[in-house]
């Protein structure tokens, strides 16, 4: 058993991927296509590997300034049908992790990094996920999450995270 999981982790498909967040009660929106790297855990457990897309600039460097740095970011999104947790990583300043599960309570975490890549500060955001939707046949095709956003009993929005992996 050990060995098909293995065998499992190994393969990989790489594919275009369309990222979305819009609020549902608030002027937000934002979509991304970008290229990924699905890695199949098991049966029903993958996880997404996304680069950030060429040009979406990070706030870490500056327009038209070639001797900067480009920040790169990887956000990983682990799958599976009752559970999804997204991590924004890398070299910039900005780092988040959600954890979405149908009917709880999950937690959003931000925290900004210092110049030596040391936690600066961190708070934590809860979030309730009223849905999860995944579909695809033996590959994730189509992710939809609803949740509310929450800061203690403050409400702060309802949203919708939708991921597209073309296959």
């Amino acid at each position: 058993m050990v060995f098909t999981t293995e065998l499992l982790m190994l393969i990989n498909h790489h594919r275009p991927v369309t990222l979305s967040w819009i609020s549902t009660d608030l002027s937000f929106e934002s979509t991304f296509e970008t290229s990924g790297t699905l890695y199949q855990k098991d049966r029903f457990r993958f996880d997404l590997l996304l680069s950030q897309p060429d040009g979406l600039n990070s706030g870490d460097e500056e327009e038209g300034n070639s001797t900067v740095e480009t920040a790169r970011h990887m956000l990983w999104v682990e799958i599976s049908p009752a559970r999804v947790i997204m991590s924004l990583q890398g070299n910039g300043k900005f780092c988040y992790r959600h954890f979405w599960e149908p009917g709880i309570y999950g937690l959003s975490r931000y925290w900004l990094n210092d110049d030596g890549g040391d936690i600066a500060n961190a708070f934590r955001l809860r979030n309730y996920t009223r849905r999860l939707q995944l579909e695809g046949e033996t590959l994730p095709e189509y992710l939809r999450i609803e949740y509310e956003l929450w800061s203690d009993k403050v409400q702060l929005g309802n949203y919708v995270l939708n991921l597209e992996v073309y296959h």
